[in-house]
């Protein structure tokens, strides 16, 4: 017979204390009134007796009795365990865009010929955009000075 203790999945933000971490589990409803879905985030403190689960991982975590003043959780099975280089790499992606090559570097999946492709396709859709937008803004003044042009003649022709 199943128990009836209620079972969350989230995942590892902390692994500081001992024998605790920190499982931030994510829920999705939507708003009574105006029907946006809206996202919460709810963190809970769960028993690791192991103290080997890293930050980043998925765990599920399952309600217990009370182990300590904010603990009634017990992490029952890790889902998706990250190694510390991922969870760096993750760090980093989140933190600057710029660091890319650090992260292809800390994960070891990206070849220096991907990385000169990626560079090339950046370059090239950048200088497209710089053509666009310098064909827009001559196109802008062009319209600007006929304007200026009708209103002078217009102006002349008032005083006349």
């Amino acid at each position: 017979m199943p128990n009836s203790r209620r079972r969350l999945i989230g995942r590892v933000v902390s692994d500081k204390m001992d024998k605790t971490v920190v499982v931030a589990v994510t829920t999705t409803k939507r708003h009574r009134v105006y029907g946006k879905v809206m996202r919460t985030v709810k963190k809970y403190f769960a028993h690791d007796e192991s103290n080997a689960i890293p930050v980043g991982s998925m765990v599920r975590i399952v309600e217990s009795r009370p182990l300590s003043k904010r603990k009634r959780w017990v992490v029952e099975e890790v889902l998706v365990k990250t190694t510390e280089a991922a969870a760096e790499a993750a760090a980093l992606e989140a933190s600057a865009p710029e660091s890319q090559a650090v992260v292809a570097e800390l994960i070891g999946g990206v070849s220096e010929e991907a990385e000169a492709e990626a560079e090339a396709a950046a370059g090239a859709d950048a200088e497209e955009t710089v053509e666009a937008e310098a064909e827009e803004a001559a196109e802008v003044t062009a319209e600007a000075e006929a304007e200026a042009e009708e209103a002078t003649e217009a102006k002349d022709e008032a005083q006349e």
